[in-house]
Formats: C-alpha cells, structure tokens, sequence
C-alpha cells in the first residue's frame, strides 16, 4: 500500500490534474466507480488503477488485474491528494492519450450521404467552458456522431471536468485537437464535407433541407462570440434554431445536442 504523499506515483498523478502535466506525461486521470467502469468496457489504454481498498471497488480492481492492468492499493490520504475531486469515490486510473490526426478519419468515411456513422464531423470552435465541451461530447456520441475536431483554444480535452461531463464518451470517439481553422477548412474540401455553421442569421435547421449537404462538418461556436470567420466565409450552408420570447442564444451544448438530432432525424436515424 502506498502511504506517503511524497510517494513518486503520487507526484506523477497529481501533475495531471494540469494541462502541463498531462501534455509531458502523455496521460490523463478519470476517477469514480462509473467512470471507470466506461473505460474498461471501451477498453480504454488504462495505464494504473489506483484504490482504497473497500467492497464497493473490489470487483473493478478484479476485473482491471485480470486484464493485465496494474493495480495499486492506497491510503485514504494518498487517494484525497490523487484526486482532483473533493469527494474521491476511492478508485481512479490513470489513462494514455492516443493523439489523433487527419489520417484517422480521413479513411473513415463512406461520403454516401444514405451512410450514416460516416456522415456527420463536428467541429468544435473554441468552445471554453469544460462541462459544455463534455456535455456536447456524450451528446455527439449518443448521435452516433464519433470524429470531432477542436479548434485551438477550445478548453482541453482531458480537463477533469471536461471528462466528467463526457461520461466516458472520449474512449469511443476520434478526437482531433488544437486545429486551426483554415486546416479544417481544408480538410472538409479535400475530403468532400459541406462546411454547415450554426449561426442567429442561418435558416431555420427545422424548415431545411439537408440532404444535399451530407456529409457535411457541423461547426458550433464559442459560447459569446459564435463561430470563426473563416468558417463563416467558407460555409456551404448557415443553420439556425428559432427562438421565441426575445430569447438570442442558447448553451452551446443545447445548441449542439438540438442541430446534432435534427440531422440524423431528417436522415430518418438511419
């Protein structure tokens, strides 16, 4: 059992509770029972699992050593300082980043737009605050929509509360990260994808026809200041919600979650 908080597992753990941490390690944190439950059915890269020993996470540990995985047994003042919670559920791994690039989803699209899982990437711009980002990343998967690309600036991925909020949804998703806006650009017109923004000015997603636009790339913007310019200029096609009641915007997570099912629903949820 590791009981010391000078213990050089424990130091390398709580370094990933920062962006600079978790950028030389290479690695991320996930805590709590659920958690990593997702990520040994999504057979995430667990690097370590960290426990206190108690009935209520035994048969995770089981489970995580059966597979090969480490497993370290800790005190109950190591696990508080490992953990980036303030009530730790006495279990949390540690997990390998698998950097994605173009070439991981560029060779995954079947661009038929009767095609379905292939047919929509999602484009995050520079959106900031974590519990959107992860909320709009269980959303996307739910949709079935599983290739994301981040704008630079968009609030890190593996931020605790970005994880939290994604549920697990990162281990079952290409996510692509700090891109700047014109390779995105790019990428959507080598590879055939309409260019399809969220913005007030766009019509109405619910009176539209979309059909011709898959496969198409939607891009949500930042939670003020909306989408990029250079998304703008080289959009195939504005969509937007109507609103009533002098109401001029919405979470950004709602936004995504609503323009993410009007599409698979004019696809007939194929």
């Amino acid at each position: 059992m590791i009981t010391s908080l000078q213990n050089e597992q424990v130091k390398r753990v709580v370094a990933l509770h920062k962006n600079k941490g978790r950028a030389v390690n290479q690695e991320y944190l996930v805590e709590g029972k659920r958690f990593i439950k997702e990520a040994l059915i999504r057979k995430a890269k667990i690097r370590a699992i960290y426990y206190e020993n108690n009935k209520e996470v035994n048969n995770l540990v089981e489970e995580a050593s059966s597979l090969g995985i480490p497993v370290q047994e800790v005190s109950n003042s190591v696990m508080k300082k490992m953990a980036a919670t303030e009530e730790p559920q006495g279990i949390l791994a540690v997990v390998g980043i698998t950097p994605a690039d173009w070439q991981d989803i560029s060779g995954s699209y079947d661009i038929s737009p009767a095609k379905n899982g292939g047919s929509i990437i999602l484009i995050l711009d520079n959106i900031q605050d974590p519990g959107n980002l992860g909320t709009i990343l269980r959303t996307a998967l739910a949709a079935d929509v599983r290739h994301i690309i981040l704008t630079k600036g968009t609030v890190d991925l593996y931020n605790p509360k970005v994880l939290r909020s994604s549920m697990g949804s990162v281990f079952s998703q290409t996510i692509l990260t700090s891109k700047e806006p014109d390779q995105i650009v790019n990428f959507c017109q080598r590879h055939n994808f309409s260019l399809v923004v969220s913005s007030m000015e766009g019509e109405s997603i619910f009176a539209a026809q979309t059909e011709a636009f898959f496969p198409l790339a939607l891009v949500i913007g930042n939670e003020a200041t909306g989408v990029s310019e250079v998304f703008v200029k080289n959009a195939a096609k504005t969509f937007s919600i109507p609103m009533f009641n002098q109401v001029d915007s919405l979470n950004a997570a709602m936004a995504a979650g609503i323009f993410l099912y009007e599409l698979r629903r004019q696809q007939g949820f194929l």
